[in-house]
C-alpha cells in the first residue's frame, strides 16, 4: 500500500469514527484591495443590473434588478433558451439616502416552477441579455453554500470563485453584505459584483451591523438599504419584517433571525420565532438551521461577550434547544470556528451544533488573537478567508466541510458528519428503544456508504457484519464493517487496484435514560457522528 493509499485509510477511519482532530498551523493572509464594479461599458439607462433571485414560497422565485430609468417590471421565462412562454409583472420602487437617490428597484415573483429543474428569463425579449438559474430539489440531496461578511475585496472575488465551482444549490449569507457603511453607491458595487451568482442561484440572506447604516442627525431609519434592495420571504413565513424570515427548501427549514433588533421574550421577534418552531414537524422536515450574525458563542478575543451575542443566547438558547435545532450558523467575528454541540456554555449532546463563518473577504483586519486555554465547547478555529458547504445527504446525516481561501486555492480543512437530531432516538422522546436500534443501524451504514461513494474510487463493495447488539440494561451498538474492497482504476497505468482498504471494528455503548426530561448517553472507546 502506498502512502497516499494508507492516508486515505487513516482518514477514512477517522471520519467515520467521528473523532477527526486537526492540528496545523496557518496564518491569515493580509487583506487585499477593496473592489469597486462600475456599470458594464455598453450599458445604457435602461439595462437590467445588479440581478439577484430569492426562493419565495414552495415553488417561487423573486427576480430583483435595478435600472437607472424607469422600466416595466416584467419577466419573461421558460425551461427553453430564447423561449419565454410565461411572464409575470411586480413592483418598482426607489429610496433615498441623505442626498443619495437609488435606481428604480425591481421585484416580480415568478411561478410556480419545477424542482431540479433550468429556467432561462429575461426582462425585454431581444434587447436586454437572457440569465438562467436552477431550482432546487424538491428532496435530498441537497447542497448550501455558506458565507458570512462579505464586502467587496479580492479576498470576497476569490471566494466567490470558489463557490461558483462548488455546485451549491443555495447560498445563505448571515449578514454584512455589502460594507458600504452609508455609501451608498457602494451598495449599487456590491450588486453588480454578485451578480454573476445571485442570479443563477437563489441567495437567501440575513443582516448583520454593517448593515445597519444610522447616521445621527441625517438617517435614523435602519436598514434602509438592505430592505429595499433585498427582499426575502418574510411575509410568507407569517412574519411582519424583512429583518427575520423563515423558509423550507429540500425538507429542510431555515430561520433567519435579526441580532441587532428587540429579541426579548417580550419582543415581536421572539414571539414569531416561538410560533415558527412550534409549526415545523420534524418527522415531515427533518432538519432545522437558525441563522444569525452576531455569534452565541466565541473563543475569540474580537466581539466577545458582546451584548448582541450574550442577551440573544441568554434569550433565546433555551427555545432552540427544545426544538432541538440541528445547527447555527453565525458570522460577525472574522473567523472560522467550528463549536461541539453546546447548550448553556457545556457540550451537550441533543444541542445545537455553533458554527461561526465571518471572514468571506470583508476589508476588515483579523478577529483577533484566540482566547487560551481553549474551551471544551470550541472543536476547530481558524482565522482564513473562505467559505462553507452543507450537503445534506438525507433525513439522518449531512456533511459539512470548510474550505479556506489558500493564495486562492480553495482548500478543505475542516469537516465534520453531522446527525440530524429528529433521527437521532436519544433526541427524539417519540422514539421507541425498538425503533432506535433500528434507526441507530440505518444512521450509521448510510454514513459509512456516503463517506466512501463521495470517493474517487471506482467500484466499492461494502459488506458489514454483526452491526448491533442489545444487551439487558444498555444499549449497545457493536458495529463491524469486516472488510471493504475497493477496485479502482488507475488511468496512466491501464491496471485495475484491489485495496484492502481498512478494518474498523468500533463499539459503542449508549444508554438510554429519561431523566428530568432529557437524554443521556455513556460513551465507550469512540463517538458516533455529532
Amino acid at each position: 500500500m502506498n502512502f497516499r493509499s494508507f492516508s486515505l485509510l487513516v482518514t477514512a477511519a477517522a471520519v467515520l469514527a467521528g473523532v477527526v482532530q486537526v492540528a496545523h498551523s496557518y496564518n491569515r493572509p493580509p487583506p487585499r484591495e477593496s473592489l469597486v464594479v462600475s456599470p458594464a461599458k455598453n450599458a445604457d439607462p435602461t439595462t437590467p443590473q445588479q440581478v439577484h433571485i430569492s426562493l419565495v414560497g414552495e415553488d417561487g422565485m423573486r427576480i430583483s434588478w435595478i435600472t437607472d430609468m424607469d422600466t416595466p417590471a416584467t419577466v419573461y421565462y421558460g425551461t427553453s433558451s430564447g423561449n419565454y412562454q410565461n411572464s409575470a409583472n411586480g413592483t418598482v420602487s426607489s429610496y433615498e439616502f441623505v442626498y443619495y437617490k437609488s435606481g428604480k428597484i425591481h421585484d416580480v415573483v415568478i411561478g410556480p416552477l419545477e424542482h431540479s429543474t433550468v429556467y432561462y428569463y429575461c426582462f425585454t425579449p431581444g434587447s436586454t441579455s437572457e440569465f438562467s438559474f436552477k431550482t432546487p430539489p424538491r428532496r435530498f440531496p441537497i447542497k448550501f453554500a455558506v458565507s458570512g461578511d462579505l464586502g467587496q475585496t479580492e479576498w470576497t472575488k476569490s471566494t466567490l470563485e470558489h463557490i461558483s465551482q462548488s455546485n451549491y444549490d443555495l447560498l445563505l449569507l448571515h449578514g454584512d453584505l455589502s460594507y458600504a457603511d452609508a455609501l451608498q453607491p457602494l451598495w449599487d458595487s456590491f450588486g453588480r459584483l454578485v451578480e454573476p451568482l445571485a442570479s443563477r442561484r437563489p441567495w437567501m440572506v440575513a443582516q448583520g451591523d454593517h448593515d445597519i447604516e444610522i447616521l445621527p442627525d441625517f438617517h435614523q431609519i435602519p436598514f434602509t438599504s438592505y430592505n429595499a434592495r433585498w427582499r426575502m420571504p418574510y411575509e410568507e413565513s407569517g412574519s411582519t419584517s424583512n429583518l427575520y424570515y423563515s423558509f423550507e427548501v429540500s425538507k429542510v427549514h431555515i430561520i433567519m433571525l435579526n441580532s441587532y433588533i428587540e429579541f426579548d421574550h417580550g419582543s415581536i421577534q421572539y414571539r414569531w420565532l416561538e410560533s415558527d418552531l412550534k409549526k415545523v414537524n420534524r418527522s415531515k422536515t427533518p432538519w432545522l438551521i437558525v441563522v444569525v450574525h452576531a455569534p452565541w458563542y466565541n473563543s475569540y478575543t474580537a466581539h466577545h461577550d458582546e451584548p448582541e451575542s450574550v442577551y440573544m443566547r441568554k434569550s433565546m438558547e433555551e427555545l432552540l434547544f427544545h426544538h432541538r435545532v440541528d445547527i447555527v450558523f453565525a458570522g460577525h467575528v472574522h473567523v472560522y470556528e467550528r463549536f461541539n454541540r453546546v447548550y448553556q456554555e457545556k457540550v451537550t449532546i441533543c444541542a445545537p451544533l455553533h458554527i461561526t463563518i465571518g471572514d468571506g473577504g470583508n476589508k476588515d483586519l483579523l478577529g483577533g488573537m484566540f482566547i487560551d486555554p481553549p474551551s471544551e465547547i470550541s472543536a476547530f478555529r481558524e482565522t482564513s478567508f473562505g467559505h462553507g458547504e452543507l450537503h445534506v445527504a438525507s433525513e439522518s446525516y449531512a456533511m459539512w466541510s470548510w474550505h479556506r481561501n489558500d493564495n486562492d486555492e480553495s482548500v478543505q480543512s475542516d469537516s465534520l458528519f453531522i446527525q440530524s437530531l429528529a433521527t437521532d432516538p436519544l433526541c427524539n422522546k417519540h422514539q421507541t428503544s425498538g425503533s432506535s436500534i433500528k434507526i441507530l443501524h440505518r444512521v450509521f451504514t448510510q454514513t459509512v456508504i456516503f463517506f466512501i461513494k463521495s470517493s474517487s474510487f471506482k467500484k466499492i463493495f461494502i459488506e458489514p457484519t454483526k452491526l448491533f447488539q442489545l444487551s439487558t440494561k444498555t444499549l449497545k451498538i457493536k458495529t463491524q464493517i469486516a472488510r471493504v474492497r475497493q477496485e479502482r482504476y488507475d488511468e496512466k497505468s491501464g491496471k485495475m487496484y484491489e485495496l484492502q482498504l481498512f478494518k474498523i471494528v468500533a463499539e459503542y455503548a449508549r444508554s438510554l435514560q429519561q431523566k428530568h426530561h432529557q437524554c443521556s448517553r455513556s460513551w465507550q472507546l469512540m463517538e458516533t457522528p455529532v
